[in-house]
């Protein structure tokens, strides 16, 4: 019974390894792969109610589960992260979730935009830390600093439903709360990292404090989980989002991962945004995180590969292949060398 949970987990986040932090990872990486299919669009704007129930808009992983509150996220034990992965992109947008983060010193509650080349926009919320959330970005995955997370308090976030919103366009980033803003990153002062990828969301919780991840993430994350205390569960009850492109599918016209390389199928990049939004002054910021903290366990550089057949953990003869399929030894196929990000393998080393 055992072995099979451990090679349904193992299934599972192989072919999702899709939690900044425990919700992140790349199927097919445009930057250094060629033959990436298209991402899908969304192209427009919706709202999911998770108070109604499971969303088709949706995938889930980790058996988030949904009651009054919404969508519940439960971490009960070692290897738990419960997530939800939107089912499609958007190119520049905006989107606001209402939530209640996860208690719990080493529990880490998520709101991300990520895409393909690991361009990627965080919320971060600290079991421990029930009065502040953090911010973060990353420019396709690379870890060049370590000074770009920032911490903002607000009161109550494990027991008080707080809206928070990224509005993401070609020009900045804004990171509000409860319609007002805390943090403006300019595409100019990023550094050559600005986020400007197809973007698809992923909602969820994970123990960035379990005992088998390495002493930086649990650090970053307050320490190690105490699991005998839980279950701890993060819940979303809304989010709206907008995509400020339109289209039905986005494509890579090259290697670039520059947003004038997208394209659309059937629309236009940028075609939605009503113009762009431009704050004149940015708030000063809380704080802000220096050092590698958890960041340098939970993200890539950019020259990071390592190979599905040679993830630790795997029952010995066993693999996982390129599609992301547990495969016995009697039909192991040699997989394709892909970027992942360091969770991945102590997500997959959590479960076994």
């Amino acid at each position: 019974m055992r072995s099979s949970l451990r090679i349904a987990a193992i299934a599972t986040i192989a072919t999702l390894i899709s939690p900044a932090t425990a919700q992140t990872w790349s199927h097919c990486n445009p930057t250094v792969q060629s033959g990436c299919a298209p991402n899908p669009a969304l192209g427009r704007s919706i709202t999911v109610d998770f108070t109604d129930g499971e969303s088709d808009q949706f995938t889930a992983s980790g058996n988030p589960e949904y009651n009054s509150d919404g969508a519940v996220f439960t971490v009960g034990g070692s290897g738990q992260a419960p997530t939800l992965s939107s089912k499609w992109y958007i190119m520049f947008g905006k989107y606001s979730v209402t939530l209640k983060a996860a208690p719990g010193v080493g529990i880490v509650s998520s709101a991300v935009l990520q895409s393909d080349t690991l361009d990627e926009i965080d919320w971060e919320w600290l079991g421990g830390k029930a009065d502040e959330v953090q911010s973060n970005y990353f420019g396709k995955g690379q870890t060049t600093t370590y000074n770009r997370a920032a911490v903002h308090a607000t009161d109550n976030t494990q027991s008080e439903f707080h809206t928070y919103t990224v509005e993401w366009t070609k020009e900045q980033i804004v990171w509000s709360i409860n319609g007002n803003t805390v943090r403006v990153l300019n595409a100019a002062d990023a550094q050559g990292q600005y986020p400007q990828s197809p973007m698809q969301l992923k909602l969820g919780s994970w123990a960035g404090g379990d005992p088998s991840n390495n002493e930086g993430t649990i650090s970053w994350a307050g320490g190690p989980v105490n699991y005998a205390a839980g279950p701890f569960s993060m819940y979303v009850k809304t989010v709206s989002i907008v995509d400020y492109s339109t289209g039905s599918a986005y494509r890579y016209g090259d290697s670039s991962g520059s947003w004038e390389s997208i394209e659309s199928t059937g629309g236009e990049v940028d075609g939605n945004s009503g113009g762009s939004v431009t704050v004149a002054n940015a708030p000063a910021i809380t704080s802000t995180l220096q050092g590698n903290e958890g960041w340098s366990g939970t993200h890539a550089t950019n020259t990071a590969t390592v190979s599905y057949t040679t993830l630790p953990g795997l029952p010995s003869g066993w693999t996982i292949s390129g599609s992301g399929k547990v495969v016995p030894p009697s039909a192991a196929p040699v997989s394709k060398m892909v970027p992942v990000r360091p969770w991945a393998i102590v997500m997959l080393t959590m479960v076994l």
